[in-house]
């Protein structure tokens, strides 16, 4: 090979990697990019919203105390007869069934 062939076929490698290198920077910089315009799109977002509620609008604990679960048996309301199928938008509440205490509050056992 004659120095004249490698110099050309280093300055094509450089060059290739020139391009890499340089594709490589503008992708960074387009990611650095979108970072900071997301960064100033939510600190724009941030100064639009309410601030955080104060101690005194914080919500209180009832005079009684906390409110504690409820453990009994419902039992739901009986459906309305009819001559023909009702819709729910035609049943009581909306087609919601509304329930009731059960008479006994001990709980079921199965089997």
């Amino acid at each position: 090979m004659t120095k004249a062939s490698m110099t050309s076929i280093a300055s094509t490698d450089l060059g290739s990697g020139g391009a890499f290198g340089i594709g490589l920077l503008v992708a960074g910089l387009a990611v650095v990019a979108l970072l900071i315009g997301a960064f100033v799109l939510g600190a724009r977002i941030r100064r639009r919203e309410p601030p955080p509620p104060r101690p005194e609008e914080q919500p209180r604990l009832p005079d009684d105390g906390p409110v504690h679960k409820v453990r009994e048996h419902r039992e739901p309301a009986e459906v309305p007869r009819s001559d023909r199928r009702l819709t729910p938008h035609e049943m009581p509440a909306h087609g919601n069934s509304p329930t009731r205490p059960g008479r006994s509050q001990e709980r079921r056992r199965w089997g």
